[in-house]
């Protein structure tokens, strides 16, 4: 998705080398204006600034407790999880 609209990704991490665990995670999230997580062919969206911790981290983490993947920083909105339509809205 991100070679056909031309996107080149100024970082990659493999999640598996530099997993980041709940608060490490936060500090991520609570650094952005919107989180959008996605869960199947359905996404959320959250206002670290209203929304609770508990609430977002319930939705960002995986079951291993780190943050899921993958995570796509883009300005001041982090996408995490992964859906076609979710990466169809926000990455044309």
């Amino acid at each position: 998705m991100l070679q056909r609209n031309t996107i080149t990704p100024e970082r990659i991490v493999d999640a598996r080398n530099e997993a980041l665990a709940a608060e490490e995670a936060w500090k991520l999230l609570a650094g952005v204006r919107e989180i959008v997580i996605a869960k199947g062919k359905n996404y959320q969206v959250f206002d670290p600034q209203k929304d609770g911790k508990e609430a977002i981290l319930a939705q960002a983490l995986g079951r291993s407790g780190n943050l899921r993947a993958p995570a796509l920083l883009i300005g001041d909105r982090l996408l995490v999880g992964f859906s076609d339509g979710l990466y169809s809205q926000f990455l044309g």
